[in-house]
């Protein structure tokens, strides 16, 4: 048996993606409204009866904010091989779990919406 809660985020930002032909629209500088879905999951509630109190996500949305909104992914997130929703998911699941200090007990799998039809998943 486990317990999950999701909370979303949003940001817009501009990227391009490498190593595509030169027609493909992904490929020229364009922008998204992204979504990013924080799904959180354990078999052990705490104290409170939380899997984790919503409030304690409040540094990832401001770390989201400060270093990705209406920015240029290509630049900000230089360290990833190509700034792709999937790439996002798996670097947003190491931020989160940083900034707010989640417990051990707590698994981190992070969605990546770059339209309302489309989500790329990381689950470690």
């Amino acid at each position: 048996m486990t317990f999950t809660i999701e909370k979303d985020f949003a940001f817009s930002a501009s990227h391009k993606l490498h190593g595509l032909p030169k027609d493909h629209q992904c490929a020229r500088l364009h922008g998204h409204n992204y979504v990013i879905r924080v799904r959180l999951t354990t078999p052990l509630l705490d104290d409170t009866g939380f899997v984790l109190d919503y409030g304690q996500l409040k540094p990832f949305k401001e770390w989201l904010d400060d270093n990705l909104d209406h920015r240029d992914l290509n630049e900000v997130l230089s360290e990833l091989p190509n700034p792709t929703a999937e790439h996002m998911a798996r670097h947003l699941s190491k931020v989160v779990t940083w900034c707010c200090m989640i417990p051990g007990t707590v698994s981190v799998a992070v969605g990546v919406s770059e339209t309302p039809k489309t989500w790329a998943w990381y689950t470690p």
